[in-house]
């Protein structure tokens, strides 16, 4: 499973939930039981653990440009980036445990930040590119999310020459194909906008990335799928914009960190980290680097 298919399991999270957890998402929360609580020596002490030892290891999504991925033995990508801006901020080195995604968001939190895999998993002091949802949050007590920094939403790539005036909108496809990341949201989307009627036209590739290079050789006239993503793979003939989306429960969301819950004091020192490379300038510079547009976090 992909990382596109962990946001998809958070965002049905979302849907099924409902608008009238909006003014309160944690209204209806009934508490879990308590994880395996520590004592006073311990909470805290991973900071200076990790001060002493001089390095800190963040879990990255593996093989996801242009945000995690190594050539050769070099992490390259935004999130490795920003965790090094952490870790500089903190006075220790970066380290990365490049993971594959789990069956969602819960098993990603579980096997990198809070419990471990069963088999051969590591924990992780910090993990990246988490998206931050109230109600989840409420349920996840096992974790911190914080160190918001970047914003994710939908948009539409496409063939300049296709389009040269009018910019297409899922409409459009009921007679043009579309490529999707398989089982995304932009797949669950366009699968039911009007009734089924793109179905026809939706073509459904592995990756968002594999969707872009069918975008550039022809094969399709349109993609839809996550700003950054279709950014990363655009070229001379393509384009992208972001149209309004009619009936699109949730198109945007905000990304940021996770952090055991018992390591409060790293957790707010991740956030301080983040928070200063956001006004600074840093963060958005960053994307800029990788040809990004970097969206205003909900902080």
């Amino acid at each position: 499973m992909t990382f596109r298919q962990t946001i998809f399991s958070l965002v049905v999270l979302g849907l099924s939930l409902g608008q009238a957890h909006a003014a309160d998402p944690c209204a209806d929360h009934v508490p879990q039981p308590k994880p395996q609580n520590v004592g006073r020596d311990i909470v805290g002490k991973e900071l200076d653990q990790i001060q002493d030892q001089g390095h800190m290891l963040f879990a990255v999504y593996e093989d996801y440009p242009p945000y995690s991925w190594q050539e050769g033995r070099e992490p390259m990508g935004v999130d490795i980036e920003i965790a090094r801006i952490i870790a500089e901020d903190l006075g220790v080195e970066a380290r990365f445990n490049f993971v594959a995604a789990g069956e969602n968001l819960d098993a990603d939190l579980r096997n990198n930040i809070w419990r471990g895999a069963l088999i051969g998993g590591r924990i992780a002091n910090v993990m990246m590119r988490i998206p931050y949802d109230s109600a989840f949050k409420c349920r996840v007590e096992q974790v911190v999310f914080t160190g918001q920094y970047a914003g994710e939403s939908i948009a539409i790539a496409y063939d300049k020459a296709t389009y040269p005036e009018e910019k297409p909108v899922p409409a459009y496809f009921r007679f043009d194909t579309v490529g999707v990341e398989n089982d995304s949201i932009s797949d669950f989307y366009l699968s039911g906008f009007v009734g089924g009627q793109l179905q026809p036209n939706i073509r459904r590739f592995t990756t968002t990335a594999e969707a872009m290079e069918a975008l550039n050789t022809g094969e399709v006239k349109a993609v839809m799928g996550p700003l950054g993503e279709l950014e990363h793979g655009l070229s001379d003939t393509s384009g992208v914009h972001q149209p309004p989306l009619a009936g699109f429960a949730v198109s945007q969301w905000t990304l940021g960190v996770a952090v055991n819950f018992r390591y409060r004091p790293l957790s707010y020192s991740v956030d301080d980290a983040i928070n200063y490379a956001l006004q600074d300038g840093r963060i958005p510079a960053i994307y800029e680097k990788y040809g990004l547009t970097h969206q205003t976090p909900e902080r």
